[in-house]
């Protein structure tokens, strides 16, 4: 013999009559949290705070930038030249 059993209420009603703690503020207040954080965190993520982070502070143009790129290019494969410049 097989019963069913269908009980209609919310999760408070249900929280209620089982005896379990009411979690909602501290949900709520952790949620506060974690949100804060993050639209702290998406200041840094601006492209020009990155790339000033990223970079030493004596690169500060696009042109700086390129001279560092290939002279770390050319120390890393024992001083090659490119093919246009020859």
């Amino acid at each position: 013999m097989k019963f069913t059993i269908d009980i209609d209420c919310t999760p408070e009603e249900a929280r209620t009559f089982l005896g379990l703690p009411d979690v909602q503020p501290m949900q709520t207040a952790l949620m506060d949290e974690v949100q804060a954080r993050l639209m702290h965190s998406l200041s840094a993520m601006d492209p020009e705070t990155l790339f000033k982070t990223w970079l030493p502070t004596q690169v500060h143009s696009l042109d700086q930038f390129q001279k560092l790129f290939w002279s770390q290019m050319s120390a890393q494969f024992g001083g090659q030249t490119r093919r246009d410049e020859e």
